[in-house]
């Protein structure tokens, strides 16, 4: 079996393998001096989640865990538990990385398909097993549906949340949240992909084209209003957390987009992930003040 980490991955090349156990999972509440002793304090902080599973062997069941390039954390983390094997720091299952390019030229599209080329070599997947792969990937993607949400709906965008902690502080002042939580980003298996020709050259195409990376070029802030405005949101919460060095960048975009559509925004920078730094407090007297 084999687990995962990041976006932006073959999520139909993964079930074509029969041996997916899904995206790892992070417990940050917790002592952690592996990850204290080699990881610098600007990592993401589920890797060091990760890196401290991998420590203690909570992982020695996995064969291998597959690593997003797409994503500077996960990228990052992938080279140092590379150099940690190979120094005997650390045992564990094998470390890949999903090497794909986001520039928006064809050569990208065409590195994306040696890469999942190369991928699938290594897990013993064909091209026919990757077409009934996406074929049935394809069935899930049109059955999904939206869960409607309330009359009052507050959309939290930034980096992704921990899990539907923030949701909760939102639900207690008597809305409805809209956020996609880092689980949910992971698992996004993207649009349909093209069931005619090639499948790897198909999955490359949909691969590069989705928006669920750190490296992509795309209009973030001009992504983020199609959400607000495809939740009906009311008001809207751009949280970042200390660690993160990317969406950041975006951040006065993306809140000029937001007002433009006038919802009240509040921004909140620099937080702690775990989200025990009085968040839940700030969210209470926000969305008091937007329906007073």
């Amino acid at each position: 079996m084999f687990a995962y980490a990041g976006p932006n991955l073959p999520h139909d090349l993964f079930e074509a393998t029969g041996r997916n156990a899904g995206p790892l999972t992070w417990n940050i509440d917790r002592a952690m001096p592996a990850a204290d002793r080699w990881l610098e304090s600007k990592f993401a902080p589920w890797t060091r989640s990760t890196l401290q599973d991998w420590a203690d062997g909570a992982l020695d069941h996995l064969e291998a865990v597959v690593f997003s390039r797409a994503d500077d954390s996960a990228q990052r983390l992938y080279y140092y538990l590379c150099e940690l094997r190979r120094a005997g720091s650390i045992r564990g299952p094998e470390p890949l990385v999903l090497d794909i390019a986001k520039s928006p030229r064809e050569s990208s599209i065409a590195r994306d398909e040696v890469a999942l080329r190369k991928l699938a070599e290594r897990f013993g997947v064909d091209e026919a097993a990757l077409s009934v792969a996406i074929l049935a990937g394809n069935e899930k993607r049109a059955a999904s549906t939206i869960e409607p949400l309330g009359e009052k709906v507050c959309l939290i965008a930034g980096s992704p949340l921990p899990d539907a902690r923030m949701h909760r502080m939102v639900a207690r002042s008597g809305w409805s949240a809209v956020g996609r939580t880092l689980a949910d980003e992971w698992q996004d298996a993207g649009n349909l992909v093209d069931e005619d020709g090639d499948s790897f050259a198909a999955l490359a195409r949909q691969l590069h084209a989705r928006r669920l990376d750190t490296r992509g070029f795309f209009d973030r802030s001009g992504a983020l209003t199609d959400v607000a405005r495809n939740s009906g949101a009311n008001a809207a919460i751009l949280w970042l957390i200390e660690e993160d060095d990317t969406t950041v960048w975006h951040l006065p975009a993306m809140r000029t987009a937001l007002e433009a559509q006038g919802l009240p925004v509040m921004v909140a920078t620099r937080r702690d992930w775990s989200c025990a730094d009085g968040i839940d407090t700030e969210i209470a007297a926000f969305l008091a003040g937007v329906a007073s």
